[in-house]
């Protein structure tokens, strides 16, 4: 079982940044896909990014494209999620996770997830 801790999220005004922070156990990090997902309140949990074991390939949605980025530290088993020109819609409680593409969709590969880390963007 992988434990995962998110953090670097806060309150901050549409237009700033923030960049988020995922540290994970365990020796095999390094063979996963990581993942950022955002819940907002009274919605579903949402996928935002992902990144290739080695860092090379990454996905974003829609929402987020051009915005945030995604990258990883291996040796620091961490992975980030930079996010620049936030909106109000950017708020939600992000979290990190081991992913497969499944269905259509990335979803976390064994249903480990953090605790989440609240960002929230005021107009």
């Amino acid at each position: 079982q992988v434990q995962l801790v998110e953090s670097g999220g806060g309150l901050v005004q549409a237009g700033d940044s923030l960049r988020l922070s995922c540290a994970a156990s365990g020796r095999a990090f390094g063979s996963y896909r990581m993942g950022w997902f955002r819940q907002a309140p009274g919605k579903e949990r949402e996928f935002v990014a992902h990144i290739s074991p080695s860092g090379g390939t990454t996905i974003y949605a829609d929402s987020v494209k051009g915005r945030f980025t995604i990258s990883r530290d291996n040796a620091k088993n961490t992975v980030y999620l930079q996010m620049n020109s936030l909106k109000p819609e950017d708020t939600g409680v992000y979290y990190c996770t081991a992913v497969i593409f499944r269905g259509g969709n990335y979803r976390s590969l064994n249903g480990d997830w953090g605790q989440g880390t609240q960002v929230t963007v005021s107009s």
